[in-house]
């Protein structure tokens, strides 16, 4: 149970790729916290679900595709009459060796990682600078720092997603709004799936012995989102045990 709360009542915060794990986590801690949360995920029934679980608000939507992205956007304004928070975390894997990787395999995990985020800031950021502020938050990967066999396409776009934190936090900062990222480590049904040996490990690897739980992921989000973030931008903010060390 942790001792620190950030109060987000009259707020509206947007979270892609959140109909499960980390991105559900994250928008379940903004709701606890009072804030209007907006869910958004690629398949219909399963963002509703989630969202009438935790009192938010389901939006089914493409982030790889900018005319739906643009409409949950302006959606959210005519709702709500704000945005004040951004999490980008929508993703998805096309894994496989270089060599035999498609261009569907590519083109696919860049939209929706890196296109997504592009999208999805630049959506936000009118609204954000009307306000006169406001927190856009990415979700990298340890990945994106030091690679991954069988990765090349997901690396690269979180790599971007790096580059872009720390471009749009030095074009934004003089409007108020802070762009920061989080690289997590934590237990999903993609961790659930590897097998026994192959998990320990990777497990061996974290200098503190365990993956983290999503929500402990969501409580990181949240500072970068909170007043108390207000000086900090263009960091990418390690949550992963030590792993990165």
């Amino acid at each position: 149970m942790g001792n620190l709360t950030f109060d987000f009542t009259g707020r509206t915060v947007v979270v892609t790729g959140a109909a499960r794990g980390v991105g559900l986590a994250i928008g379940r801690h903004f709701r606890d916290a009072g804030a209007t949360v907006y869910l958004v995920d690629l398949e219909a029934e399963t963002v509703k679900a989630a969202a009438d679980q935790i009192g938010a608000v389901g939006v089914a939507a493409d982030v790889a595709d900018t005319g739906q992205v643009t409409d949950v956007v302006q959606r959210v304004v005519a709702e709500s009459g704000r945005i004040d928070v951004l999490v980008n975390n929508a993703g998805i894997l096309r894994d496989g060796v270089v060599w035999k990787l498609t261009d569907e395999a590519y083109e696919s995990v860049m939209a929706v990682h890196a296109g997504g985020t592009f999208r999805f800031t630049r959506a936000v950021v009118p609204h954000l600078r009307r306000q006169g502020g406001g927190r856009i938050i990415n979700v990298t990967s340890y990945t994106g720092l030091r690679g991954n066999p069988g990765q090349s396409n997901y690396a690269m776009a979180k790599a971007g997603i790096i580059g872009f934190t720390r471009t749009t936090a030095k074009e934004l900062a003089r409007f108020g709004i802070t762009v920061n990222a989080i690289s997590p480590n934590a237990q999903t049904r993609m961790i659930s799936a590897i097998p026994a040996a192959k998990l320990a490990q990777l497990t061996a690897d974290i200098p503190m012995g365990r993956f983290g739980d999503a929500s402990e992921m969501a409580a990181a989000v949240a500072f970068l989102a909170s007043d108390e973030a207000a000086y900090v931008t263009g960091v990418v903010l390690p949550v992963d045990g030590g792993l990165s060390l």
